[in-house]
């Protein structure tokens, strides 16, 4: 067998100061929602993407990230809750709000960002459909920097593997393993946002609401499927039926639902919003 590749010990705590610790999870999050942020409001601000079609106003985007923030952080730690471990948060609830220990579900958080847009849109009279368009075109950059700090973190490691850059990961025993979260943070971030910037700056798909944010919710379900091949589900989950895992499970709907999307996109009639 070839030599694994050490990994390389990185401290999860980026910075102590007594009680108070700031740890690369927390920055990932911090920073992929101020670059989505900053992507969204690009996007709204460029006329040339829309072709006339509604959209929200900047001041709309900025609003709209704390809703979305929200609904990432409740929908995934519920969603972790309930999908990848609801007997152990049964007997011990106290710890569902201890977030920064890790264990949040990207399902979860997708399902809450989705109930926060649709409420944000009902409220500010806009189309969900194009609050989801600017979401999903913006999703890919924190899921880059979000699947960086479970490799940092040394969690959501990968299958045994004996190819060149294998590695050994402290936690999960001696065996040379995946860098799968490295394999996501390629597939569900780089490819992913390249994809969706093809799509409303080449194909100008941002002028079709639901497009691009269907086109994400397929796309993630593809990268995620593909990368659940080389990554080790949950022990205490484990594979379920046909070989598949949780995370492929949990893809499938969004696949569906994200080509559903794509196929009926239309453009708006004049003077009318998609909702």
């Amino acid at each position: 067998m070839l030599t694994a590749i050490a990994f390389p010990a990185i401290d999860p705590v980026l910075v102590e100061i007594g009680p108070f610790a700031i740890r690369w999870y927390a920055l990932a999050y911090v920073v992929g929602i101020l670059l989505g942020w900053f992507y969204m409001r690009a996007l709204v601000h460029d006329d040339r993407l829309w072709d006339g079609t509604p959209r929200p106003g900047i001041a709309d985007v900025d609003d709209f990230v704390l809703w979305a923030t929200l609904g990432v952080v409740v929908g995934g730690r519920l969603g972790y809750v309930l999908f990848y471990n609801p007997a152990y948060f049964l007997a011990h609830p106290a710890e569902i709000l201890v977030v920064w220990q890790g264990g949040m579900s990207f399902h979860g958080g997708f399902v809450g960002v989705l109930l926060a847009m649709i409420l944000f849109a009902r409220r500010r009279g806009l189309s969900t459909l194009t609050l989801f368009d600017l979401s999903g075109a913006a999703a890919p950059i924190g899921l880059f920097f979000g699947r960086l700090a479970n490799f940092v973190n040394g969690e959501l490691w990968g299958r045994p593997a004996d190819v060149p850059w294998a590695m050994v990961f402290p936690a999960a025993g001696p065996e040379p393993r995946h860098p799968s979260q490295l394999y996501e943070a390629a597939l569900e971030g780089l490819v992913l946002f390249l994809v969706l910037r093809l799509l409303t700056h080449r194909f100008g798909r941002l002028a079709r609401p639901g497009f691009v944010g269907g086109a994400f919710a397929a796309g993630y379900a593809l990268a995620r499927i593909t990368a659940e091949f080389f990554r080790m589900p949950d022990l205490h989950i484990g594979f379920l039926a046909f070989g598949l895992t949780m995370g492929m499970v949990l893809s499938l709907p969004m696949l569906a639902v994200g080509i559903l999307l794509m196929v009926l996109a239309r453009r708006p009639a004049a003077g009318a919003a998609a909702r």
